[in-house]
């Protein structure tokens, strides 16, 4: 049985399903998607803590499909950007558990994670799956991963 891990940069698919269609991701159809080519063992959503409503309904939600989802505080800057990177975070965690599985998929647009998934591949055999927003999605790391799936009304809500 294909064992998977599946890693979310939760603010990376929310920012781009909603800029290019307005729309959100379906976390519940793209977990049948995936269930259904293998195990999965583990299942990580990186999330920034916010202390609204939705946000923590949102938060509900994933976890109910089965995603353990992992919190950074919020940081507002003083000049008013913003900041709640979880790069490192999701880096360490594929890393640590590429050993124990056969297949990496990361849901993200980064490129930050080409030079990620290219190390994955080459120390542990791994296979790697990008899903993201084409529009949005660097080629870079498109070019890194073993396969590509574009987010879609198929995966939108």
């Amino acid at each position: 049985m294909n064992k998977i891990a599946i890693f979310v940069d939760v603010q990376n698919i929310y920012y781009t399903t909603r800029d290019s269609f307005q729309r959100q991701f379906n976390y519940r159809k793209f977990w049948q998607q995936i269930s259904e080519q293998g195990d999965i063992v583990i299942a990580n959503a990186y999330a920034i803590q916010r202390s609204d409503d939705a946000q923590h309904k949102f938060q509900k939600a994933l976890k109910h499909i089965g995603f353990e989802v992992k919190l950074k505080p919020f940081i507002q800057r003083r000049d008013g950007s913003a900041k709640g990177d979880w790069d490192v975070g999701i880096t360490i965690d594929v890393m640590e558990s590429a050993g124990d599985v056969d297949t990496v998929i990361l849901l993200s647009g980064d490129g930050d994670f080409d030079l990620l998934l290219r190390k994955v591949k080459e120390r542990y055999g791994v296979t790697t799956h990008v899903y993201g927003v084409s529009a949005l999605t660097a080629n870079s790391l498109i070019n890194a991963a073993d396969d590509y799936f574009p987010i879609d009304d198929g995966l939108l809500m």
